[in-house]
């Protein structure tokens, strides 16, 4: 079989192909995402996550490459990663009592065959405070993430509820993952 990499250096990636039980490294891929594309969410999501691996594939050739992108759009427009502190409060206090769309790109390539899919949640935050604001920002949680708010961890005590896929939040749809990888001849339940 050949060896799987994954296009990024997530920690949150890496745990969910560890929890998996997949046999993998990690090369993250030196793909500059430009948010000022003028794409739809799910084209732009789709087109970073081809291009991180593809730029991996190039690199490491007669392997199974897997990239993926995360976007938070809230009202048509994509959130990135907060800039500093100031830029993050901005972001928590817009999404506070709203709810985002994040959308996760998958790409899963070979010498031989791409694939790629997009996984759209919705995802619900309760009324957030100024108080949770700034400790959640003390915390250093939202500062590497879309959006300024991570599912995980301490994030998770401001979302309501959301409609799809968790891991797609985390950064990796699961389901859509195991599926793609199944046609590279990779079975998660062997």
């Amino acid at each position: 079989m050949k060896k799987i990499i994954l296009a990024s250096k997530s920690p949150r990636r890496k745990e969910i192909l560890k929890n998996l039980g997949l046999n993998f490294v990690v090369k993250e891929s030196a793909f500059q995402e430009n948010n000022n594309i003028k794409l739809a969410p799910k084209k732009l999501v789709e087109l970073f996550a081809v291009n991180k691996a593809k730029d991996v594939l190039e690199k490491s050739p007669e392997t199974i490459v897997i990239g993926s992108d995360t976007l938070v759009v809230f009202e048509n427009k994509v959130m990135g990663k907060p800039k500093n502190k100031q830029d993050a409060k901005k972001m928590l206090r817009k999404i506070s009592s709203n709810s985002v769309q994040v959308i996760t790109g998958l790409c899963v390539m070979s010498d031989e065959k791409i694939i790629t899919k997009t996984k759209t949640t919705k995802v619900y935050f309760k009324n957030i405070s100024e108080y949770e604001i700034d400790k959640y920002i003390k915390s250093k949680e939202p500062m590497d993430k879309a959006g300024a708010f991570g599912i995980q961890g301490l994030g998770s005590t401001l979302i309501k509820k959301i409609e799809g896929d968790y891991f797609a939040v985390m950064g990796l749809p699961i389901f859509e993952l195991s599926e793609s990888l199944k046609k590279f001849g990779v079975e998660i339940l062997k």
